[in-house]
């Protein structure tokens, strides 16, 4: 039993260790094999074609198949022009000019001010520390000073970074980023929207997803015009003839609203660039006070003005105490100056006087029954009241 005992460890140790002699012993077998194979073809001589090629008269001679041609498996260097298309390469100038127009994705093109977020494993001191590109185009590197940023993509600065540390301070580094804030492509957006003010361009943006960026259209208290203008510092070029879209100046064109947002006109959704001023107008308000059943500030949609006819139509009517003779028309000024115009509203309407038109800002007001004679100082009061007014909106 001794004697089983001692031979035990011995033979579980060859059973633990077969597999890995067996997969040696197989490695080794088809070595020898490939090794074999080579000595014959070295030891088999080619067949060498006969180079004089006896034709006996009235023997035709069919043509010999094409030779396949050898394949160059020659490995080219890549040139500069290629090597800005490999992933995380640094761009040459036309690549670089390529991906600032595309801004897609991963090519997206850091620029000032915007603000990148570094992380280096298992670094703390080198880690969630956030870094704003100057207007030179370099950032503050802990360590390594100022680092150009300005042109590279987000791979290409992460490449940057491993390389200047990993050869100075850090032993493989491994460098993570990403882009906090985009703030070196902004678009000024003004005007009747939501949220007017700055929006920053992260990749193709139109005209429609950028006053969506904004919030849309405001509300009836602001409600949008008839037309939407975008200025570009550096003038626009090959603008598409269409109708809706005219260029009022070579930097500005001005696009009608309803028709960019309700059309199926793609080519009135121009592409938005940085830098552009994008300017929503506003529409119109004609505000209709005194003895009308709904008393308001109405908006002019895709109007410049109206009549008296279709002001008394949006206000549901005039009240029963309506003095309609001496309706009054306020008309004020961009200066603040005002005009005062009567008119008789009750011949209007009963068709024997012409009707008269009302725009942007006027005041139409129609006294009761009960009030007097309107005065310089009735007209300020309601100039006063318009102001607390609520707002429709139009037919």
């Amino acid at each position: 039993m001794k004697g089983y005992a001692n031979k035990l460890p011995a033979a579980m140790t060859v059973l633990f260790l077969w597999p890995y002699f067996t997969l040696s012993l197989g490695a080794q077998t088809q070595t020898d094999q490939q090794d074999a194979g080579q000595v014959q073809g070295e030891q088999r001589e080619p067949q060498q074609p006969n180079s004089t090629n006896e034709q006996s008269p009235g023997e035709t001679t069919s043509p010999s198949p094409p030779q396949p041609q050898a394949r160059d498996d020659t490995v080219q260097p890549l040139g500069p022009e290629a090597g800005s298309q490999v992933f995380g390469a640094r761009p040459t100038d036309q690549a670089a000019g390529e991906l600032l127009t595309g801004r897609i994705g991963h090519n997206y093109l850091i620029g000032p001010e915007d603000v990148i977020t570094i992380n280096v494993f298992n670094v703390p001191e080198l880690s969630k520390f956030d870094a704003q590109v100057a207007n030179d185009g370099t950032i503050s590197v802990p360590l390594l000073g100022s680092v150009k940023a300005a042109g590279l993509t987000q791979a290409q600065l992460r490449d940057e970074l491993n390389e200047e540390w990993g050869a100075k301070y850090l032993n493989h580094p491994q460098v993570t980023l990403f882009i906090k804030d985009f703030k070196s492509r902004p678009v000024s957006v003004v005007g009747s929207v939501a949220k007017p003010g700055m929006v920053y361009l992260t990749g193709r943006r139109t005209l429609v997803e950028v006053l969506a960026l904004a919030g849309g259209l405001a509300s009836a208290g602001a409600a949008a015009g008839k037309e939407v203008y975008v200025e570009r510092p550096g003038g626009f070029e090959d603008l598409p003839a269409v109708d809706g879209l005219t260029q009022t100046a070579p930097d500005k064109v001005s696009i009608e609203l309803k028709k960019l947002l309700y059309s199926q006109d793609t080519a009135l959704d121009i592409e938005v660039e940085p830098f552009d001023i994008v300017t929503v107008s506003r529409a119109g308000i004609v505000y209709l006070a005194g003895a009308f059943t709904k008393p308001g500030g109405y908006v002019l949609d895709n109007k410049d003005t109206i009549t008296t006819l279709e002001a008394v139509a949006m206000a549901q009517g005039l009240g029963g105490n309506a003095r309609t003779s001496q309706a009054q028309i306020i008309r004020r000024s961009s200066s603040g100056a005002t005009t005062e115009r009567t008119i008789d509203l009750k011949k209007i309407l009963q068709g024997k006087a012409p009707d008269v038109t009302l725009a942007n800002n006027d005041i139409l007001f129609v006294p009761n029954s009960a009030a007097k004679a309107i005065t310089k100082s009735s007209i300020s009061s309601v100039i006063g009241i318009i102001s607390g007014m609520a707002i429709y909106g139009g037919l």
